[in-house]
């Protein structure tokens, strides 16, 4: 048993390296992608970097000292619930900034023609800033003094010293982690993360019906189609972020409620492992999912890691449409199509004759009136 134990310990630490690795190089990717291509400098955009510096800070950060915790240190009260309380911070600004981004996805289906006014880039960098501020109040509270250390004193397990081995069950109370952390801020804000997207989606889907019933203008629904295509890719962040950390949440609501339960040591390391695994994830679903990020992570590669030379990424026109009025767009091919028939005339007649056209058409009206005085002289 000893064996069998210290093998999944190695495993567990094994796994927690490549995972740490994974996470640095994917969302560093991410942050210079948003960096080198200026279609990715949008709202939304802006709370997925605030994301992947997160999922950064996961992997620089939390994964080692995850480990070390796991190999049972001896170190002081605080300064290990110190170290938990970091994993609280980066796990609830992952979640706000997940809330962000489809509360964001949501104003740009419910007022398209009004989204720039509303969401402006300050204000987005406001909200990053709110995000932030609530999850160091959220993530720090133990340290004000919701946590293990007056049980512990109790119970004579930690000397005046206040060393203790440190264990996130050692020095975090599970009704913090279970009432205040899980049913407080990362199951509600879950439930409403789902009840937006399900609305984006009825909105978009309704939207897409109602003009392909009503109008033969396929530019709108361009516009809904980008946005379900992006809308489907952020709602699997959030499914992979659920389910990624909900194993654990149960692990705590167990501890709680049933204190006599045994919770076997690899199920336990298996759910660390999912809740650090997912800052390895969402990089990969940009790839495949965003086209963008796909594009902007395929110029990373051969340009600094192939060296090869590529061309400087443009904004593309339909990245600059992203929030269009169905009335302007349908004027605009109209005089398009205007001013097509008289270009082709000029094309089809030699150059002889285009020249005199083109320098006699502007003072075309001055013209006419010297005829009309020889006419009265006569």
């Amino acid at each position: 048993m000893p064996g069998a134990l210290l093998s999944a310990e190695s495993l567990y630490i094994g796994m927690e390296v490549l995972i740490a690795v994974a996470s640095v190089i994917g969302n560093v990717m991410v942050v210079w992608a948003v960096k080198i291509n200026k279609s990715l400098r949008d709202n939304t955009f802006c709370f997925i970097v605030s994301l992947a510096l997160a999922d950064i800070a996961v992997g620089a950060l939390v994964i080692p000292l995850a480990i070390t915790i796991s190999i049972g240190l001896q170190t002081h009260f605080y300064s290990c619930l110190l170290v938990a309380c970091t994993v609280l911070v980066l796990t609830q600004s992952s979640i706000l900034a997940l809330l962000a981004i489809a509360i964001d996805r949501y104003l740009r289906v419910k007022i398209p023609t009004r989204y720039k006014q509303v969401v402006t880039p300050r204000r987005a960098g406001l909200a990053v800033v709110i995000c932030w501020t609530v999850a160091f109040i959220v993530g720090l509270t133990p340290m004000l003094g919701w946590n293990n250390l007056h049980r512990l004193q109790q119970n004579s397990s930690i000397g005046s010293d206040l060393v203790i081995t440190c264990q996130f069950e050692n020095v975090i109370s599970m009704d913090y982690m279970v009432y205040f952390n899980f049913f407080g801020w990362v199951l509600p804000p879950l439930v409403l993360m789902l009840v937006i997207y399900a609305e984006i989606f009825y909105m978009i889907h309704k939207q897409l019906n109602n003009k392909k019933l009503t109008s033969s203008h396929t530019d709108p629904n361009k516009y809904y189609d980008k946005e379900l295509n992006l809308a489907k890719s952020l709602a699997l962040v959030l499914f992979l972020f659920a389910i990624s950390w909900l194993p654990l949440h149960i692990i705590n609501c167990i501890t709680l409620f049933c204190p006599n339960c045994k919770k076997p040591i690899v199920l336990l390391y298996i759910a660390i492992l999912l809740t650090h695994g997912n800052s390895a994830v969402n990089p990969i679903v940009y790839a495949f999912r965003i086209k963008k990020f796909r594009t902007a992570f395929r110029k990373i590669w051969q340009q600094y890691f192939c060296c090869k030379d590529t061309p400087a990424l443009e904004i593309q026109p339909s990245d600059r449409k992203e929030m269009p009025n169905p009335e302007p767009q349908q004027a605009a091919p109209a005089q398009k199509e205007f001013l097509k028939p008289d270009l082709l005339q000029q094309q089809q007649l030699p150059p002889s004759e285009q020249q005199p056209d083109q320098r006699t058409e502007p003072p075309q009206e001055p013209k006419e009136h010297p005829p009309s005085l020889e006419q009265h002289t006569v």
